[in-house]
């Protein structure tokens, strides 16, 4: 229902936000998206001198052709079948004509009206339940190069300087259905995404370094108090490298757009969509272009590439590739495991980290440390989240990477279940497995971890610790059993942590009549 009322004195009923989001990812294949020059989206090319990952391919010199990267199709597809898509049988290859000085060849290699995914749905983590999300499309492009405005060591340069090395990177664009209404469920999915693709392998998902790119088309749909609707013009906030970012332009144009309607009645409509950058220091978003429309790109069909025909045998020698995702990873780690939510979420942030666990749980029930893989899973998600997550902190480094196998924490582990090593032990044995190939149960002897079973020596400790701390064994002689927390400290502390606290409290129980 259109509206007559002045947008200057309208009662708004209700205000309700509507986000769509396209995402740019780096493709991590180890050359460009149309020729063999190494990407500098892969790890061995992150820091390569300006202008040196080119050639007559990228720099669109004459007679120059494309040749299709297998490795980059196939890490699309297999992103696509994560996102629960289909996988077009049949797609091509468009122009995409503009000009802009980093971009060598006047148009961009993309896919237009038949991309390589598509109709596709996932769901994200809100609230303590899911949300569905849907995927319109997603299709395989080149990136540009870059343009700085700094010279090396950071010394201002009044033009552009270009550097080719981004230009030809494989560039996979995912663009959701408007299902969106709370920026924080953008960043939720924008969190899980980065996951998605990072345990895939098909990216590193390096934020800063431009690996993932996002650009929430966003507006407001205005409810007012004589019952008509107002729409305000959709708005793209473009290149946001940051999740911080994402939900600050998002929040920002809530606001932005609501005042410029009162100020100027603009609404929705042909030609009225805009392209916005994020100010980070400021923190708004600034106008840099009226939107262009599909048609001033002049798409036209690709004539120097074949079209990609996908057949049965390769879509399910891809999708055999694609391992269990992180949603479902934290489902199974809360259910199988009972891990607490935060702390399956924690195991699965960081791919490289969850998978050591996954190693870990391996190596645990192999040794048959525990009693059930229940255990294995709940015993080895604490010990890494805890004291593996202090020892990583302190050498600046993922726990993964701090030089300790799965089975030296299998060790740990059963030395553990066995009570050969008490609790307040643990973590000095593992500090001392870090960077060492020592068997666990040598280093915890080695270093005279081993719980202490004589009962004698036991109870001369409970005694001396019960004699130095009246008051609390007072009031365990009360039944006030709070206080026996405080002896069995007392306990630990004279053995040297070479007693297990479970028979510790025992004794003291025994010896104060409770």
């Amino acid at each position: 229902m259109a509206t007559t009322v002045d947008p200057k004195t309208a009662v708004i009923a209700r205000a309700t936000l509507k986000v769509g989001l396209e995402i740019h990812i780096e493709l991590a294949t180890r050359t460009k998206m149309f020729t063999r020059v190494p990407n500098a989206a892969h790890p061995a090319h992150y820091d390569e001198a300006p202008n040196t990952l080119i050639d007559p391919v990228v720099c669109a010199l004459p007679g120059a052709l494309p040749v299709m990267n297998k490795a980059a199709v196939e890490m699309s597809m297999m992103v696509g079948l994560a996102l629960g898509c289909s996988i077009a049988r049949h797609s091509k290859w468009d122009r995409k004509n503009y000009y802009y000085p980093d971009l060598p060849k006047g148009y961009q290699i993309s896919q237009y009206d038949l991309p390589l995914c598509h109709d596709g749905r996932i769901e994200i983590p809100v609230g303590g339940g899911t949300r569905s999300i849907g995927i319109i499309r997603a299709h395989l492009e080149e990136d540009t190069g870059k343009l700085g405005h700094e010279l090396p060591g950071g010394h201002e340069y009044a033009g552009s300087l270009v550097d080719l090395n981004r230009a030809g990177t494989p560039l996979l664009e995912v663009v959701t259905a408007p299902d969106f209404d709370r920026a924080d469920d953008v960043v939720t999915f924008a969190e899980e995404l980065r996951n998605i693709c990072r345990f895939l392998g098909v990216t590193e998902g390096i934020m800063q370094k431009g690996h993932m790119r996002f650009e929430p088309n966003i507006n407001m749909v205005l409810e007012l108090a004589d019952g008509s609707v107002v729409k305000t013009p959709v708005v793209e906030v473009k290149n946001l490298n940051s999740f911080r970012a994402v939900k600050g332009a998002i929040e920002h144009e809530m606001t932005r757009q609501v005042d410029e309607w009162r100020a100027t009645g603009r609404v929705m409509g042909l030609g009225m969509k805009q392209t916005r950058g994020w100010d980070d220091v400021a923190l708004r978003t600034v106008l840099q272009r009226e939107k262009e429309d599909a048609h001033d790109y002049r798409y036209f069909p690709e004539p120097d590439l074949v079209p990609v025909e996908v057949s049965d045998a390769w879509l399910a020698e891809v999708a055999a590739r694609v391992p269990e995702l992180p949603l479902a990873r934290r489902a199974r780690y809360i259910g199988a495991y009972g891990l607490s939510e935060i702390d399956a979420l924690n195991l699965v942030g960081e791919r490289d980290t969850c998978a050591f666990f996954e190693q870990c749980v391996q190596a645990t029930l192999a040794a048959d440390a525990c009693r059930s893989e229940r255990d294995a899973g709940y015993a080895i998600g604490k010990l890494i989240l805890n004291i593996g997550a202090k020892h990583a902190n302190e050498r600046g480094v993922g726990v993964h990477a701090i030089g300790i196998s799965p089975a030296q924490v299998a060790g740990i582990v059963a030395l553990r279940e066995q009570g050969a090593v008490g609790p307040q032990a643990v973590d000095a044995l593992f500090g001392a497995l870090c960077g060492s190939g020592d068997d666990a149960r040598a280093a915890a002897e080695r270093l005279g971890l081993i719980v202490v079973r004589d009962e004698g020596q036991l109870n001369a400790w409970v005694d001396a610790a019960i004699a130095a701390n009246e008051a609390a064994a007072n009031d365990v002689r009360a039944g006030k059993m709070a206080a026996i927390g405080r002896i069995v400290g007392a306990v630990v502390k004279l053995s040297g942590g070479k007693v297990d606290a479970k028979s510790v409290n025992e004794a003291i129980r025994a010896r104060l009549g409770q």
